[in-house]
């Protein structure tokens, strides 16, 4: 019998749907992906739930969909019928979604989508005054960030419910807007004038417009923001692992009869979580008023992941308590994932530090950007063989280049060196951390 299946939870608030694996009227094996959703971080792939027949979609490509959305109706054998009390119809691309309700069985009650947003503009004078609005913890957080007035965007959900898309529709258009003078309050829109329009880039040749993926625009987005949010500084240092590689070495063939790789990432990550408990200051954020540092009782690292789909960054979550092996077996797992699309939201969220390489590339050092609200990113580089004055003579040397960009806020000049001092201390001599 035909079964109403709705989105499941997917940790996030909303996904857009990006393709369809599988038509309507094909038989479909339990665990079969079916359809891929793209996220503001990742690509979710969308297993059937059932052996059965996909009698039809609810949702077509380019529609935006949240826990508890209509997605399919899938004909299993033995079901009863189950009438939901509403069906939603596809959803267009700019259309929001639902609020998500909690974890929805297949066998869920859908909810009905609302209309398309309508432009962001003020509220009446009457609501602005009464500074009152109705959003939730996402949104209010993002206002936050974007130091934009609640009280000044309309909301197009259920109740007059600001939505994430109603706020960014209001800061765009404050930002094309022409600025007098920047606000009391600092916001950003007090930071640009008009920009300028784009040039026509045909005066001078043939152009192909590529689209870009969503992982890859958000990206964009999030690293614009925070180059707004942080003054930050790089601090340069070099670590001598010829011993260190050497530990690697020996080490390299009885973790491949595991299945496993033991990487310089690995090893940097093991001695950068053991340094993050030594220097909590760098396992912190700036609370959002400035008055507090949120020092976290955890360590999180966050692992940058070049893919096909753009830049990911998975978390090792208490990264501090894994030993040697099972860091290089989770990283493993959760760096394939994100190659493949399959890295689920969970695995890329609650970072307290980032570790950025680009050693299996090239270049001698680079800037990385600190990903908010953490205040700092390692950035690792290609090492390479140097003469080192060893006090009698120059002897060749394996140096790795290390490049901590830190949140000046948070961390001053002083500290930062004593971060990478400290940590090609434990690098140079792996069995420090033992002490």
């Amino acid at each position: 019998m035909a079964t109403q299946i709705a989105v499941p939870d997917l940790g996030v608030e909303q996904a857009e749907v990006i393709e369809l694996l599988v038509p309507a009227g094909a038989t479909v094996k339990k665990d079969q992906p079916i359809a891929v959703l793209e996220s503001d971080k990742a690509s979710l792939e969308l297993p059937a739930t059932e052996d059965g027949v996909l009698v039809s979609w609810s949702v077509k490509v380019g529609s935006v969909v949240k826990a508890g959305d209509a997605l399919l109706v899938l004909e299993v054998a033995g079901a009863e019928v189950v009438a939901p009390a509403a069906v939603a119809a596809p959803v267009a691309a700019s259309e929001p979604v639902a609020a998500p309700s909690a974890l929805v069985a297949p066998l869920a009650t859908v909810a009905v989508p609302q209309t398309a947003v309508a432009p962001a503009t003020a509220v009446s004078s009457d609501a602005a005054s009464a500074g009152k609005c109705h959003a939730g913890p996402a949104v209010r957080r993002l206002a936050r960030e974007l130091g934009a007035d609640l009280t000044l965007v309309t909301g197009s959900g259920p109740r007059g419910r600001i939505l994430k898309d109603d706020l960014h529709a209001w800061v765009k258009q404050r930002l094309t807007q022409p600025v007098v003078a920047a606000p009391a309050g600092g916001g950003m829109a007090g930071l640009f004038g008009d920009f300028p329009p784009e040039p026509d880039y045909t005066k001078w040749g043939a152009v192909e417009p590529k689209p870009r993926s969503r992982i890859q625009r958000k990206s964009a987005e999030n690293l614009a923001r925070s180059a707004l949010i942080v003054p930050q500084v790089t601090q340069f240092d070099l670590a001598d692992i010829t011993d260190l590689e050497a530990f690697r070495l020996s080490l390299r063939d009885s973790f491949k009869k595991d299945g496993l790789s033991l990487t310089m990432t690995v090893l940097v990550a093991k001695a950068v979580a053991y340094l993050l408990r030594e220097m909590p200051m760098f396992n912190s954020s700036l609370a959002r008023d400035g008055e507090n540092l949120v020092v976290k009782d955890y360590v999180n690292l966050g692992i940058a992941v070049d893919t096909p789909n753009g830049l990911l960054v998975p978390v090792l979550h208490n990264a501090d308590r894994m030993s040697l092996s099972e860091m290089a077996r989770k990283l493993g797992e959760l760096s394939e994932q994100a190659r493949t699309g399959k890295l689920p939201p969970a695995g890329m969220q609650g970072a307290t530090f980032t570790i950025s390489s680009l050693g299996g590339v090239g270049g001698t050092a680079f800037t990385p950007l600190v990903n908010w609200p953490e205040v700092g990113i390692l950035g690792l580089s290609r090492a390479s063989q140097q003469p080192v004055w060893d006090g009698k003579g120059f002897v060749p040397k394996l140096m790795l280049p290390l490049s901590l960009s830190y949140d000046h806020r948070v961390i001053d000049g002083a500290a930062a060196a004593r971060f990478t001092t400290r940590l090609a201390l434990l690098l140079a001599d792996i069995r420090r951390l033992l002490v």
